[in-house]
């Protein structure tokens, strides 16, 4: 009985070939998912940007809330403007972090008020920096923001 037992346990676990096979499978599952996985860091940022854009869009709607109009460069989101109604403008700024963020590839947001395409513009240049662009380098606007 004792012997039958010693030779079920040593015979426990996986043979060589078997980890081989294992270790050739998950090769060929990284090779097809692996890129696909890389071009997502792009995707993100651009989520990124448009989440920072709605964000702004939000502070300057408060903005223009207290103080009856848009702020003519956005650094008064927090610090505040050198007006006559500068009272009104909201202790702590309008933005959580009391700084303006950067667009997830480190360059400004571009602001303009009035806009063009409204009241006010903001917009990030994607990862190139430069107007206009196509993929990770396409624009993104607050007008095209849903």
């Amino acid at each position: 009985m004792k012997n039958k037992r010693m030779l079920k346990l040593n015979n426990a676990g996986f043979t060589l070939i078997e980890l081989m096979v294992v270790i050739v499978i998950l090769g060929i599952l990284a090779m097809y998912i692996g890129p696909k996985i890389m071009g997502r860091p792009d995707e993100a940022k651009q989520v990124k940007a448009r989440m920072d854009i709605a964000s702004l869009e939000t502070a300057l709607k408060l903005y223009k809330l207290d103080l009856g109009s848009y702020p003519a460069d956005i650094q008064e989101l927090v610090t505040p403007p050198a007006t006559e109604n500068s009272g009104k403008w909201r202790k702590g700024g309008y933005l959580e972090k009391s700084k303006v963020p950067n667009d997830p590839w480190d360059y400004e947001y571009i602001y303009r008020s009035p806009g063009v395409n409204g009241d006010f513009d903001i917009v990030s240049y994607g990862a190139d920096g430069v107007q206009g662009g196509e993929g990770k380098d396409r624009d993104i606007n607050n007008w095209d923001v849903e």
